[in-house]
């Protein structure tokens, strides 16, 4: 399997996320110092430099480390869901191609023998359930609270796959109309727990020795129209950098 990724993409968000969090780390303190100040005189300035200032402070500081955290959680935070998907993909044809943050929101593309397929990959490492289209998050009250602070809620993963897929239909249809593509749910932290019930799109584990696993499915999946090889260098062209 040949794997495509956008280092360039990946290295620039990492930068990012590790500048906001001392950044963030920086305007806390900041924060800290002007609250602590006692206002000394009704002046004009003392009422801005000593109540002002400090709530502007605050609130930057706020958003600064909501960002700070939802990038590291995307883009530094182990393991690395383009690495889960190509360790679980091991073995897969030699004639595959798996694509990692070329597409967004499609973060992760594979054209294969079976299908072309769009991975939603989710990395929180708590117990969820899912029926249908319909998902839950099994958590204590204390677990929630951490689950606010880290920003780490699980959303519906079924709709945004859905979504994910639909995006890259509409890119392949200049080239390959008629080809369909395939939603799955891919969860890539093995200490997740995950309740699976007549799933509308298929919730996978990267991990081979967990249960239904990305290898295992790919090795069962039923075949479906794919792209061929003159397609596939025609979809690179349209949506790789030139570079590339």
């Amino acid at each position: 399997m040949r794997v495509v990724t956008n280092d360039k993409l990946v290295r620039r968000n990492r930068q990012i996320a590790q500048y906001l969090f001392f950044f963030s780390f920086g305007i806390l303190i900041l924060g800290l110092l002007l609250t602590n100040q006692q206002i000394t005189s009704l002046q004009a300035n003392d009422l801005i430099w000593g109540g002002v200032v400090p709530a502007i402070v605050v609130v930057i500081a706020f958003i600064s480390t909501v960002a700070s955290v939802r990038m590291t959680n995307l883009w530094i935070r182990q393991p690395r869901p383009e690495t889960a998907l190509r360790e679980g993909l091991k073995g897969l044809s030699n004639k595959s191609v798996l694509y990692n943050y070329y597409h967004l929101p499609a973060r992760h593309v594979l054209i294969a023998p079976q299908g072309v397929f769009v991975f939603t990959t989710r990395w929180q490492d708590g117990r969820f359930s899912v029926k249908g289209d319909d998902w839950q998050t099994h958590k204590s009250f204390i677990s929630r609270l951490f689950t606010a602070f880290r920003f780490d809620s699980i959303g519906n993963p079924t709709d945004e796959a859905i979504r994910n897929s639909e995006y890259v239909r509409k890119l392949l249809e200049p080239i390959a109309p008629d080809v369909p593509v395939q939603p799955v749910i891919v969860f890539t932290d093995p200490r997740a727990h995950i309740t699976i019930e007549s799933p509308t799109v298929p919730v996978l584990r990267a991990q081979d020795k967990l249960d239904p696993s990305l290898k295992d499915y790919m090795r069962q999946v039923g075949r479906q129209p794919t792209l061929t090889p003159e397609q596939i260098a025609e979809f690179e062209r349209r949506t790789l950098p030139a570079t590339s």
